[in-house]
């Protein structure tokens, strides 16, 4: 095990293997296994790309030679930040091969945050795109490679700059069929590292054994029924977890299916892609389910062959769920899960009752899950509390990080997730993260919950709830709502469907603001910190001014700052 890693205890791992979750496979064995069942399948598609298995094999191996000709070896860690694309695939399995450790950034992140990785991990190489979305990553590699010791090697797709090399001129150089020999990782060792998913702060490194991540994507691939006539729609950043293995794309290669790598997320080109690749499976996230119900385009296209759509990232609410289904013909499937591990999707064929309103539940055997309060103390079917778990892909401790591993662990290995969850049966149901509960006055009121129930309001297509300071209470609610085309709602309206809905006063919002989008992270969270915080500026502006109005419609540049057009309605 790499050095600042913690392994799973040797009785524990033993056990794992004995009950067949562990493979004994590396993730580059998984992807030769579907190479040899179906070298004529195609693997990727993205634009006019096609590669089938083959090729993909060949493209490997060949970056893999070219890749330790200019020295890099098993256990180099490697930081990668490249869009969805085929090289990003070749890429990933060619460090996967030599046994070098890719550190999988997302392409928003910028100097502070790669600065950190590359340090943090004391990568020795930084593979790039020379440019993505008018950013160009050579000037700010130059910057980080002068700022980091480690670092010896930036690899470019694209041109490169200044003592910067080309990524495609290795494979180019190597791609004569011959194999790459290489002695390569085994199972046992980390295999990548993904980023910790907060919202705030720099990203922890978890690392990832190919044990427990080959595990992670073929049993999730099993659960959404991956077969190899699956084509499943890549959206999402790659170098998330959700995307890449849960199942994402490595859950289709591990299955012999087709993963086709979306250009962008507009619905106008989702739905091309459905209609064109014949695409069964789709993975998104809530904002991106938001925008495409909202759009007329899917009218124009025969999206007949979508069978499965999936969300991920952050809880769906259930009215949403039943709007996809039948806007789409499909079935909704859930997915709540951590890159540190746990993996939580409803199964096709539950009840509606599960599906449109449950979290999932664990999709291993080996997982062990407890619904825990402050103290510890586990709780009892139904009752709210922290989600506890371990098993055999939950990782055992963030890479050269023994206090945070400290605080994020039982002392019988339990991971803490931070989630507020009720269990009932074996279905799980996130309330949100504990932060997300809002204490008014020792009232908690969960903002999943509110949110909810504003959704079936016809002209709310989004709808966020968040704390704002007060000085009676403590905290009390504020709604962030986007609105459906030619909406409009004011603060009664929202008061009065609320109050329709008969749920308890307390629970109802005290604030309402009406945005054109919320703030996103890279992976595509709604920011609730970001709009906490745009919130209590907000306030605290108004108290200065004794004789500010108490409803209001304004313009805030701290708003449109982030990305957002307002209005404010207050309680009276």
């Amino acid at each position: 095990m790499l050095e600042g890693c913690v392994p799973w205890p040797e009785d524990v791992a033993r056990q794992y293997r004995e009950k067949g979750y562990w493979a004994d496979l590396t993730l580059w064995q998984m992807l030769e296994q579907s190479i040899e069942r179906n070298p004529h399948r195609v693997a990727l598609v993205h634009g006019k790309q096609r590669l089938i298995y083959s090729e993909l094999g060949e493209r490997i191996q060949g970056l893999a030679a070219g890749l330790a000709d200019i020295g890099l070896r098993f256990n180099d860690r490697v930081v990668v930040q490249l869009p969805n694309c085929i090289e990003f695939v070749v890429t990933l399995f060619a460090l996967l091969h030599i046994g070098a450790i890719p550190v999988l950034a997302l392409p928003a992140h910028r100097q502070e945050e790669i600065g950190h990785f590359v340090n943090h991990s004391r990568a020795v190489a930084y593979i790039i795109a020379d440019q993505h979305r008018g950013f160009d990553y050579r000037v700010m590699a130059l910057d980080i490679t002068a700022r980091s010791p480690s670092l010896r090697t930036v690899l470019v797709l694209g041109e490169p700059a200044a003592g910067q090399k080309s990524l495609s001129v290795l494979y180019r150089s190597r791609t004569d069929g011959k194999k790459f020999d290489s002695s390569g990782p085994t199972p046992d060792d980390v295999a990548l590292m993904l980023l910790s998913g907060g919202t705030t702060g720099v990203p922890k490194l978890i690392p990832r054994t190919h044990d427990d991540y080959v595990y992670n994507c073929r049993q999730s691939a099993a659960i959404t029924e991956f077969t190899e006539r699956t084509v499943f729609l890549a959206v999402l950043p790659m170098a998330h977890n959700y995307t890449l293995g849960c199942p994402g794309v490595l859950g289709a290669l591990a299955s012999a299916a087709t993963a086709v790598i979306a250009p962008d997320a507009t619905a106008t080109t989702i739905f091309q892609l459905i209609e064109k690749e014949k695409v069964s499976v789709i993975s998104a996230g809530p904002p991106l389910v938001v925008d495409w119900l909202g759009s007329d385009a899917v009218d124009r296209y025969d999206l007949a062959s979508l069978a499965v759509f999936m969300s991920g990232g952050a809880k769906l609410q259930p009215e949403l769920r039943r709007r996809l289904e039948s806007r789409f013909n499909c079935v909704y499937q859930e997915s709540y899960g951590t890159g540190e591990g746990l993996l939580n999707m409803t199964r096709l064929d539950d009840p509606d009752d599960i599906r449109f309103n449950s979290s999932g539940r664990p999709i291993s055997p080996g997982d062990e899950i407890k619904i825990a309060d402050q103290s510890g103390r586990e709780l009892q079917d139904g009752e709210l509390g922290e989600l506890l778990c371990r098993g055999p892909y939950t990782f055992r401790g963030y890479y050269q990080a023994p206090a945070a591993t400290a605080s994020a662990f039982t002392k019988d290995g339990f991971y803490r997730t931070g989630d507020a969850v009720r269990k009932i049966g074996s279905d799980l149901y996130v309330q949100g993260r504990f932060k997300d509960l809002i204490n008014r006055g020792g009232e908690k009121i969960s903002c999943e919950e509110v949110e909810n129930h504003l959704l079936a309001h016809h002209g709310i297509a989004n709808a966020c709830i968040v704390a704002m300071p007060d000085e009676r209470f403590g905290e009390k609610a504020c709604a962030f709502v986007i609105l459906t085309p030619g909406a409009a709602l004011s603060f009664d309206e929202m008061k009065s469907h609320l109050l329709s809905r008969k749920i308890a006063k307390f629970k109802l919002p005290e604030r309402l603001e009406v945005v054109d989008t919320f703030p996103t992270s890279p992976a595509g969270k709604i920011l609730r910190g970001e709009l906490r915080r745009i919130v209590a500026e907000k306030i605290s502006s108004e108290r200065s001014v004794a004789a500010r109005p108490r409803s209001h419609a304004s313009r805030d540049p701290e708003m449109q700052s982030a990305g957002v057009s307002h209005q404010t309605y207050q309680k009276e």
